[in-house]
C-alpha cells in the first residue's frame, strides 16, 4: 500500500497559494495534508486561510509567526484564529507505511528559529551545510524529517534521515507530495510560476 502525503509550509495568510496547494492534492488524492507551520504573518487574510486549512483536515503544527500572533491582543480579530492557533502542536511524531515522520517549524526537537539551510541565495545545494546538519541531526530517529521555516525548497539525505522543506507556498511558489514507504517525493510549482528554491526579503532590495 502507497500512501500520499501533500506537503505545504509557511503559507503566511495567503488562502490563494495556498488553495492552489490543495486544489493539486485533490487532483493527486493525496492521503493526508502536514503544514509545517507559519500559517500567520505578513499578510491581513488569515481567517481565510485558516478556514481553508480547517476544511482541507490539515495536520499543521505552531511556526514563529503564529507564536507571535498569540503573544499580542487582538480583540479585533475573530475569536476563532486565535482558537485555532492556540491548538497547534509544536510537532507532530507520525508513524506512515512503517516510516517514522518528525514534523517541526524550524529543526528539531521544537526550535522556531534558525531552521536548517541547506541552500545558497541562487538555489544550489551547500556540501559544508549538508555535512553540518548530517551531524546534528546523526541521533534522529527517524526516517523522514519535516521542517519550514527557511523558505528554502530542497529534499536531502542527511545521514540516515530524508530531510524535507516543501518550500513557501506564497514565498517560494511551491508545495510537495510524499510517497510512503518508498520516500519519493514530487516537487508542484503553484499560480503557473517558477519555482524559487530560495527566497529572502534581501531579494527585495537586490
Amino acid at each position: 500500500m502507497t500512501t500520499r502525503i501533500g506537503l505545504i509550509s509557511d503559507v503566511h495568510s495567503s488562502p490563494e497559494p495556498l488553495a492552489q496547494a490543495l486544489e493539486i492534492f485533490r487532483e493527486e488524492q493525496v492521503d493526508e495534508i502536514i503544514c509545517a507551520g507559519d500559517i500567520a504573518g505578513y499578510y491581513d487574510t488569515l481567517l481565510p486561510t485558516i478556514e481553508l486549512l480547517a476544511e482541507s483536515n490539515c495536520k499543521a503544527i505552531v511556526g514563529n509567526h503564529d507564536q507571535s500572533y498569540l503573544e499580542k491582543e487582538r480583540p479585533q480579530d475573530d475569536p476563532s484564529i486565535r482558537a485555532y492557533l492556540q491548538n497547534l502542536p509544536q510537532f507532530l511524531d507520525l508513524e506512515i507505511e512503517q516510516k517514522r515522520l518528525f514534523v517541526v517549524h524550524a529543526n528539531p526537537p521544537c526550535e522556531q528559529h534558525g531552521g536548517i539551510k541547506l541552500l545558497d541565495q541562487q538555489g544550489a545545494i551547500k556540501d559544508d551545510r549538508k555535512i553540518e546538519w548530517a551531524e546534528a541531526l546523526s541521533e534522529l530517529d527517524y526516517d523522514v524529517l519535516i521542517v519550514g521555516h527557511t523558505h528554502q525548497v530542497y529534499a536531502e539525505q542527511l545521514g540516515k534521515v530524508l530531510v524535507v522543506n516543501p518550500g513557501s507556498s506564497v514565498f517560494n511558489h511551491s508545495c510537495m507530495i510524499l510517497s510512503l514507504p518508498d520516500m519519493s517525493l514530487e516537487t508542484f510549482a503553484l499560480g503557473e510560476r517558477e519555482i524559487v528554491k530560495c527566497w529572502n526579503f534581501s531579494m527585495l532590495y537586490s
